[in-house]
């Protein structure tokens, strides 16, 4: 198994996820089938596991957490998450986190992280009334955090202004990092942020929700042309390898032979050269089929409704990939004048685009789009009720 040092702790690089656990045929988790994949982790050396209060309905913690006590708690290392980025009418930090430790059968978390600080839950996190920062801090001085950080699928800008105002408590910071994202959602500014500021990231989506993993068969061509028995998974994998402030790559693996496979790519196999990343890229931007927009703002001069159209359109081609969260978050988290439904057609924006986009259009669609999904606050109340039936259930039992 590959290793990293990262936060004084030396973690494997491949990370087991726990949102999408193997399940029955009736939906629930199979533990069975979960204990069989922890054991093989466990043999082959991978000792990070990464759980969430809403993984699973709330089950997670409790699967993953009776799996790993069958082994010393010195061998492995837990990460569980406030969920602050949900949408609640209040926010109890100590109150989730006693249910955590409890769930998950543990005295502490060797990692904590603040769950997904975006635009619309930084407000949550900073906001003095919770007191979540203070809270948490005071649980690591107690021990009963070893490490503490946080997950984001923020844009650069809001990332830098969550780390500004956190000052030095967060030690290190999951993003949504692959090859699609590290255009198409700007990763790539991420991580050079969280790099300069000397903090390891920690990668989720590694494979886009599995996506990358299933490339079209002429693109998977080109790959097995250079690599004929390596996987599309394995090379974006390896493509994460070549990046030195990447520290943890979790994989959300749902049955054996997912975990077999992706053993294996942490386990041996050379580096990937740089014309096989230059490879991966071209791939990357046959995926986009984006508007070709480069930012130049001169749409937004004219603009009636004083749209960020820039922003719109990035939004726009990572939906058009198929995004299911990131993008109904940043749209809840804008106000209704600022959201694509505000655009009244009126083509000043198209009258004046260098690269001749149909801009009106494309903001119709995505407004329609947009509008037959749910919304992250309806998610949220799903989630909501799904934890509080859990809870119900506990107090009978």
């Amino acid at each position: 198994m590959m290793y990293n040092d990262a936060c004084g702790e030396r973690i494997s690089r491949l990370g087991f996820g726990c949102m999408r656990l193997p399940l029955t045929p009736e939906k629930a988790i199979d533990e069975p089938a979960l204990q069989r994949m922890v054991d093989d982790a466990m043999a082959h050396g991978v000792n990070y596991f990464d759980t969430a209060w809403p993984y699973h309905g709330g089950q997670s913690e409790l699967a993953i957490g009776k799996a790993l006590a069958r082994y010393p708690r010195a061998s492995w290392f837990l990460a569980d998450k406030y969920p602050g980025h949900q949408i609640a009418s209040s926010y109890n930090p100590a109150e989730i986190f006693e249910q955590q430790l409890k769930k998950c059968g543990v005295e502490y978390f060797d990692f904590y992280l603040l769950h997904n600080v975006y635009e619309n839950s930084i407000g949550v996190y900073t906001d003095p009334k919770w007191n979540i920062l203070n809270y948490f801090r005071e649980q690591k001085r107690l021990g009963r955090i070893r490490h503490l950080g946080f997950s984001s699928h923020a844009r650069p800008d809001t990332l830098e202004r969550f780390l500004d105002w956190a000052g030095d408590s967060m030690e290190f910071c999951q993003i949504q990092l692959n090859y699609l994202d590290w255009t198409l959602q700007d990763a790539k500014a991420k991580y050079d942020l969280l790099t300069a500021r000397g903090i390891p990231v920690w990668v989720m989506e590694p494979l886009r929700g599995g996506k990358l993993a299933a490339l079209a068969e002429q693109d998977a061509q080109r790959l097995r042309a250079v690599r004929p028995d390596e996987p599309p998974a394995a090379w974006g994998f390896r493509w994460l390898q070549n990046l030195p402030n990447v520290k943890v790559v979790l994989s959300g693996m749902s049955d054996e032979t997912q975990m077999a496979d992706n053993i294996r790519t942490f386990t041996s196999g050379t580096p990937q050269t740089a014309e096989e990343a230059a490879l991966l890229a071209d791939i990357a931007e046959g995926l986009k089929n984006a508007l070709p927009c480069t930012r130049c703002r001169y749409c937004c001069d004219g603009c009636p409704m004083q749209l960020d159209i820039p922003m719109l359109i990035h939004a726009y081609n990572d939906l058009k990939f198929g995004s299911s969260m990131t993008v109904p978050m940043q749209m809840d988290a804008l106000p209704e004048e600022k959201r694509p439904s505000a655009c009244i057609g009126c083509g000043a924006c198209a009258a004046v685009c260098p690269q001749k986009i149909d801009i009106p259009a494309a903001l119709k669609e995505m407004a329609d789009r947009i509008a037959s999904m749910p919304s992250w606050a309806e998610m949220c109340r799903e989630r909501e009720e799904a934890a509080r039936k859990l809870k119900e259930q506990e107090h009978k039992e």
